[in-house]
């Protein structure tokens, strides 16, 4: 069987993706995922827009910026 490799805009997205983007891959304990998703659809957020401003917030105080 042949394997599909995805349609042309499939393609595009990634391309855009992957010259855009940088993947990070966060590991929490079992429970906290949930945690995590509640608060950030109660602040209106998704839970990657959740994440990326808890680690803004966190880096910038940090930094002292």
């Amino acid at each position: 069987m042949e394997k599909k490799t995805g349609t042309a805009a499939t393609k595009a997205k990634n391309k855009y993706n992957a010259a855009n983007y940088e993947r990070l891959y966060p590991f929490v304990k079992k429970g906290k995922k949930e945690r995590y998703q509640k608060a950030a659809e109660a602040a209106g957020f998704s839970l990657n827009e959740f994440m990326e401003k808890a680690m803004d917030s966190l880096a910038a105080e940090i930094l002292g910026e």
